[in-house]
C-alpha cells in the first residue's frame, strides 16, 4: 500500500499562507532544497486543490524555475498530478487530471493508496487536507515550523471540525532554524 502524506510550511503562530496567500517568509536554503529534492524522490503522485495547483503550475514549468532549481522543476514537471476543483475548467500542467468531484476524491485517492508503488504527496492544498483528513486518509502529516510569527493569514488546516490527535514519529532541526515534524494520526 502506498502512503498519504501532507508536507506543510507553517509559521510559529500556526499559519500555513499569511494574508494575499504570501509566502515570501519560508526559510529555504541549500539545505532546505537537499531535503526537498529526497523527498520529491518519494512521491509517486502529487495531490492538490485549485488553488495551490494554480500557483505550482504557473511557476514550476517556467524558464526561470528550470533555471533557478532544475533538478526539483525536473520533478515537479514529471509527476504525475490530480488538483481536485470544483471550479476548475481544465488541468493543463503537464501529467494533471482534474477531478471536479470532492467525493470522488477521496474515493480516488482510497483507491490510488491501495496501489503499489510510491507515496502520494499533498503539498500546501490546506482545504484538500482538510477534506482528507476527516475521511482519515492522511497517514502522515510531515509539517516544517518556520522561526516566524505573522500575526494573520491562514491557519493550518483551518477548517477542521474534529479533533484530530498525533503522535510524533520523527523532528528534524534544520541549521536555519526550521524544524521538521513527522506526525501520523492516533488511532482512532
Amino acid at each position: 500500500m502506498r502512503k498519504l502524506f501532507l508536507f506543510n510550511m507553517t509559521t510559529l503562530d500556526g499559519f500555513f499562507e499569511g494574508p494575499d496567500q504570501d509566502i515570501s517568509w519560508h526559510h529555504t536554503d541549500d539545505e532546505f532544497n537537499e531535503f526537498a529534492i529526497n523527498q520529491l524522490n518519494e512521491i509517486g503522485t502529487l495531490l492538490f486543490g485549485r488553488v495551490t495547483y494554480q500557483g505550482m503550475a504557473s511557476y514550476w514549468p517556467t524558464e526561470s524555475a528550470i533555471k533557478d532549481d532544475s533538478i526539483a522543476a525536473g520533478l515537479m514537471n514529471s509527476l504525475p498530478k490530480i488538483v481536485i476543483s470544483q471550479t476548475l475548467v481544465k488541468a493543463e500542467w503537464n501529467n494533471s487530471r482534474l477531478v471536479k468531484d470532492a467525493e470522488r476524491a477521496a474515493e480516488e485517492v482510497s483507491r490510488l493508496k491501495e496501489q503499489s508503488g510510491k507515496d502520494i504527496a499533498i503539498f500546501g492544498s490546506s482545504a484538500l487536507a482538510v477534506t482528507l483528513a476527516e475521511r482519515g486518509l492522511i497517514d502522515e502529516y510531515r509539517i516544517i515550523v518556520n522561526p516566524v510569527f505573522l500575526g494573520g493569514g491562514t491557519s493550518l488546516l483551518k477548517g477542521i471540525t474534529e479533533k484530530l490527535n498525533l503522535k510524533l514519529l520523527n523532528a528534524r532541526i534544520f541549521k536555519s532554524g526550521n524544524v521538521l515534524l513527522y506526525y501520523a494520526p492516533e488511532k482512532r
